[in-house]
């Protein structure tokens, strides 16, 4: 019995992680020679203690283009879409990769792929 109760005992003491911040949509608007990134996003925030609290802005290779910080959680609007403008999105890329963030579990393990209409 003692064999049975110590696994349960440990798996309820753990901490439980929340899913991962989730990119529902993205918008690229070309303007001039910059684009403002447009992202929907979801996420189960209760609070200040645990919300989405950013996303990125990455070239295919990884390289960061932007990053949108998130400054305060968004528990009663939920899906909810948030811009950045003025990102730089060099030539010959015919993709971004959107990665959100949470305040607790960090860098969601998803990304968003969005193909650029140039």
């Amino acid at each position: 019995m003692k064999r049975l109760l110590l696994p349960l005992m440990l798996l309820a003491a753990s901490p439980a992680l929340a899913d991962d911040p989730v990119v529902e949509d993205v918008t690229l608007r070309a303007s001039g020679s910059t684009w403002t990134v447009s992202v929907r996003l979801s996420h189960p925030d209760t609070g200040w203690d645990h919300y989405a609290d950013g996303w990125e802005v990455l070239a295919p290779d990884g390289t960061r283009l932007g990053f949108r910080e998130l400054l305060h959680p968004h528990v009663d609007e939920q899906p909810f879409t948030r811009s950045l403008s003025g990102v730089t999105i060099p030539d010959g890329i015919d993709h971004v990769l959107i990665r959100p963030r949470c305040s607790v579990d960090g860098w969601a393990a998803e990304t968003f792929r969005k193909d650029l209409d140039r």
